[in-house]
């Protein structure tokens, strides 16, 4: 059947010790064959507000909240006994998304636009691809979450983008890290 990618919801800020726990089972109890990677993708981007000359760097996390594992299941499609208790007895797991407890895989798009963003150069960004200037976007998170407005320019640079945001009836910039948004 081959490997195939499932998501684990996880404790917040957890994500990292819960992959390297996992990580140090898989190999204590052998199940190397069973269980393959186990990502927490992360975006490493220009820490805002230091100048150029100083060459700062912040990993934030793509998905928080959630571990993704490759796993190889049984051949009624079932987990393994012994993966499955490796998985839900490690501190921090919560549950596999899915429909009531059983595991979904993940769609080969959705794996394959996860794995890009792991597998991209470091120092490369994501912006200029996902954004550009006149895109409609709305604010996910921040003091401006609920606006929505237009992309006014992308200050890939920066690891920012200026959004046109109307307050008051008035037309307002506001400067926001690229996730704070998303396209409506």
């Amino acid at each position: 059947m081959g490997k195939q990618w499932y998501v684990l919801r996880v404790a917040s800020n957890k994500e990292e010790q819960v992959r390297e726990a996992l990580e140090r089972k898989v190999k204590i109890e052998g199940l190397e064959g069973k269980i393959g990677r186990i990502l927490v993708p992360t975006d490493r981007r220009p820490r805002p507000r230091t100048r150029p000359s100083e060459k700062k760097f912040v990993e934030r996390k793509l998905y928080p909240g959630y571990v993704f594992i490759e796993m190889e299941l049984e051949e009624d499609g079932s987990i393994g006994e012994k993966p499955w208790f490796l998985i839900k007895e490690t501190t921090g797991v919560g549950d596999f998304v899915g429909s009531s407890g059983k595991p979904v895989a993940m769609s080969q798009a959705d794996v394959d636009k996860m794995l890009m963003q792991v597998e991209r150069p470091e120092e490369g960004s994501t912006l200029a691809v996902e954004f550009k200037n006149g895109d409609q976007v709305k604010i996910k998170e921040g003091a401006f979450e609920g606006f929505e407005g237009t992309i006014d320019e992308v200050l890939a640079d920066k690891g920012l983008v200026r959004v046109i945001v109307t307050i008051f009836g008035r037309d307002t910039p506001v400067e926001l890290e690229y996730w704070q948004i998303e396209k409506s």
